[in-house]
Parts: structure tokens; C-alpha cells; sequence
């Protein structure tokens, strides 16, 4: 196995340790200058044995071709065991607080069967013939918020006033839990996707354990606390559904039998946490970074505003451009040889979505955002049998709210300084600052 030292530090003034502790560091997600790393992986060592400071070893796997050579075998490359990168001390942690590698028993944490059992209960409500019922529904909805960005006046930011809320709206009205529960919910995502960013914390009144995640010894946001608040919040919906089951997904969820037995309640909060959590977080992030491409590109965005049939388009690039779901792990059931690198048994692998989504060999010019571009071999859902259960609602989601905000703009520009949020495993902007008129 090739060590750290195998491949040249992209940053040599900066002090971030080797490689392989810079491929961990969510500084450099926020700043994405991770780019550089991916970059110098795809070119030196793309199948690359990694041991970052206070991490388990992993295989990092930066190709897109690799990529989806590993996520086809899904019978030999598992989810079960590691799912997404954490510290020894924060793997720890979870182990003495579930007596199990995971805190949730989400469908990226399990393995088939019992994975596509799940996954069939809520399937039909994700694909478009279901979707299409409620087109008309998530359009108002799309109205709504740019009807608010209108009446905020000349400026705003777009991800705390559009891009959180939007989505959200969204999610809450197919899971059927009421709006005014919508700040609660907000607070759980962000507590959950970015657990170590300052300004999540800020907003958090509990704090940590700090043996929670423990390589910085920075700990900010207690997850079981946030875990148990969702685990009872859930419940409690649970519970009315089973009484006064209603036309949407929470009570198919609360109501979903496995092999004729009703789904244990952990898997039960759990299947909620995903689809309320991830269904939010992922689509947020992606409306507002293909905003921020538009701006950074003005005849992009010209471009754009004068085809409209070049929304879809864009939505792929901007779902590629930004690919809010960084990575996911699999950990090796038998011995395999990857790109020529002989993977063992028990070995955990890290599959780098933004990576392969920046693949030279797979994508003409990967660091032009293109509205135009025939996107259609991206990574950022994933593939095989874990690709995303709402890819056609995000899909869906953002087109609606581009078809309703281009039109009406005038013009828009930047503002301020955007940023992301300090995360290596879901993570996109955390403001947008923009300056606009309306039509």
C-alpha cells in the first residue's frame, strides 16, 4: 500500500499535514480549495491508501470510472459497516452510545435485503408519475418564496431567505407535518450536516460532549441530543398516523410492514431523519450554488434567461457543480483489485462524488459551469441500488423555482461575500448575499 508521502503536497506553504489529512479537512471544503487535492489524487494516485491524523485508514477513490465500479458491486463494497468519514473518537462515540456503528438506521446505512425492503415502501411517492400530481403544488410553492424575495426590496440572502426555506416547505408538505414545525426542523439539518461549523453553533443551545468528535477536541453540537429530539418529534407523529393515517409519506413510513411485521420503531425515526434531513439539505445547497455560478458568469446567465429550455440543463450542472453530498463510504467484503490497487477485506474505501464530478477524463472543460452542458454521467446521486431516493424531487424542485424566478428578474448581482459551510460530508452555501430588481 502507498503511503502519505506518495503523492506531492498541492499546498507546500500551507499547514495542513500530508494529503491524506488534507482530503479530511472541511476548511478546505469551505474554501474549496479541496480541488487542488482532488485534482492532484486523479492524476498521481487515484485509487490512494489514506491515513489522515485520528481517522481509521481508508482507500480514497477519486475517478469517476472507480466510482462507479464500486458502487455497482454493491454486494461486495457494503454500507453497513462505514457509511461516511468520522474520527476514531467520534466512531467511538456513536459505538458507546447505540451499542452500532451508526446513529440512525437510514437507507445509506443498510445493506440489501432489508435496504430495498425499506426503500420500497416510499419509492412510488419519489418517482415522477407520483411527482407529476404534485407539480402544480410545488410551482405555488415556488411562487411563494420568490413572491417573499420580491417583497424583502432590492437585496437579501438568498440562501437564508429562498434557498433553506424553499425546499423545505417542500419536504414538510409531502412528509404532512405542519409549517409552523419548519424553524424546529431547519435547526436539526444544519445541526446534523454540519455539527462543526461555528455558525451552527452559535444557533445551538445545548453544547457538546466533547467526546463526540474527537480529533479537534472542538466539539460544538451534542448529535444525540439532537438525535433524541427528532427520535421524539417523530413519535409522536408515529403515533397520530397510525391513528389517522393521511395521504402522505409519514404515514406510509408509520405504517410500513416488512415481511409482515410493522418496521421497528428505530428504523421508523430513522427513515423520517432521511428524508426530512437529506431531502432538504441537498436540494438547499444546490439551488443556491447554481445561483452563485450565474452570477460568477453573467453571459451564463444571459445565456440562460434567454432559453428557458435550458433550465433542465442547468439544474444538472448545477446538481454536478456543486454535489452537495461530498462522499460516502463502503467498506470491502473480499479481497478486490481497484484500478489496479489490490484492495483487502475489511478495507474501507471513500468514494469522493466532487471528485468525480471533476474528472477530466469524463467531463469537457469540469471547472466551466455551463448552463448548455448535456450533463448526464454525473455522480452526485450516487448509483446502482444506493442512488438517491429524490433525485426526480430535486430535480424537480429547483426547476420549479428557476422557472419562476428568471422571468422575473431584471437583474442581480452579488452583494457580499459568499460562503460555505465548514463540512466534508454535506455541505454548500451557507449565505449568498445578492442585490436584484424585479421585472
Amino acid at each position: 500500500m502507498s503511503g502519505a508521502a506518495a503523492v506531492a503536497n498541492p499546498f507546500p506553504g500551507y499547514s495542513l499535514g500530508t494529503i491524506d489529512d488534507q482530503i479530511v479537512n472541511p476548511e478546505l471544503y469551505q474554501s474549496e480549495k479541496i480541488h487542488d487535492v482532488y485534482a492532484t489524487l486523479r492524476r498521481e494516485d487515484p485509487v490512494h491508501w489514506t491515513a489522515p491524523i485520528g481517522f481509521r485508514p481508508f482507500w480514497s477513490i477519486t475517478k469517476h470510472a472507480d466510482i462507479m465500479e464500486v458502487e455497482k458491486n454493491h454486494p461486495i463494497f457494503v454500507n453497513r459497516l462505514r457509511t461516511y468519514l468520522s474520527p476514531i473518537q467520534g466512531e467511538e462515540w456513536v459505538k458507546s452510545m447505540t451499542g452500532d456503528t451508526h446513529l440512525f438506521r437510514t437507507l445509506v446505512d443498510l445493506d440489501d435485503p432489508i435496504h430495498m425492503k425499506l426503500r420500497g415502501l416510499t419509492q412510488s411517492w419519489f418517482m415522477p408519475p407520483n411527482l407529476k400530481k404534485l407539480e402544480a403544488r410545488i410551482a405555488q410553492i415556488a411562487k411563494d418564496h420568490v413572491d417573499r424575495m420580491q417583497a424583502l426590496g432590492d437585496h437579501c440572502d438568498f440562501v437564508k431567505e429562498v434557498a433553506l426555506w424553499y425546499p423545505l416547505r417542500v419536504i414538510m408538505m409531502i412528509l404532512g407535518v405542519p409549517p409552523e414545525d419548519e424553524p424546529f426542523m431547519l435547526k436539526m439539518t444544519q445541526e446534523i450536516f454540519g455539527p462543526g461549523d461555528p455558525d451552527v453553533a452559535a444557533q445551538t443551545a445545548h453544547k457538546a460532549d466533547t467526546a463526540a468528535f474527537g480529533a479537534s477536541g472542538e466539539q460544538t453540537v451534542d448529535l444525540m441530543q439532537t438525535a433524541m429530539k427528532l427520535f421524539e418529534y417523530f413519535g409522536a407523529i408515529t403515533a397520530d398516523r397510525r391513528k389517522h393515517p393521511k395521504d402522505d409519506v409519514a404515514s406510509v413510513i408509520a405504517n410500513g410492514m416488512i415481511d409482515g411485521q410493522p418496521i421497528g420503531d428505530r428504523e421508523a425515526m430513522s427513515y423520517y431523519i432521511i428524508v426530512a434531513t437529506a431531502g432538504h439539505d441537498t436540494t438547499s445547497s444546490t439551488a443556491a450554488g447554481g445561483l452563485l455560478q450565474l452570477l460568477k458568469s453573467p453571459e451564463q446567465l444571459a445565456k440562460l434567461k434567454g432559453d428557458m429550455s435550458l433550465v433542465p440543463n442547468f439544474v444538472e450542472e448545477s446538481i454536478r457543480w456543486v454535489t452537495p453530498v461530498k462522499h460516502f463510504m463502503r467498506t470491502a467484503m473480499q479481497d478486490y483489485t481497484l484500478n489496479g490497487k489490490k484492495i483487502k477485506e475489511g478495507d474501507g474505501l471513500c468514494m469522493f462524488y466532487w471528485s468525480g464530478n471533476r474528472d477530466e477524463e469524463v467531463f469537457e472543460e469540469p471547472f466551466k459551469f455551463k448552463v448548455d452542458r448535456n450533463v448526464s454521467k454525473h455522480v452526485a446521486f450516487g448509483y446502482g441500488v444506493h442512488v438517491c431516493l429524490g433525485m426526480h424531487l430535486a430535480r424537480m424542485e429547483i426547476r420549479a423555482l428557476y422557472n419562476e424566478l428568471l422571468p422575473r428578474l431584471k437583474s442581480i448581482e452579488l452583494a457580499g461575500e459568499p460562503k460555505n459551510t465548514l463540512a466534508n460530508f454535506v455541505s454548500g452555501l451557507k449565505t449568498l448575499p445578492v442585490r436584484y430588481k424585479f421585472a
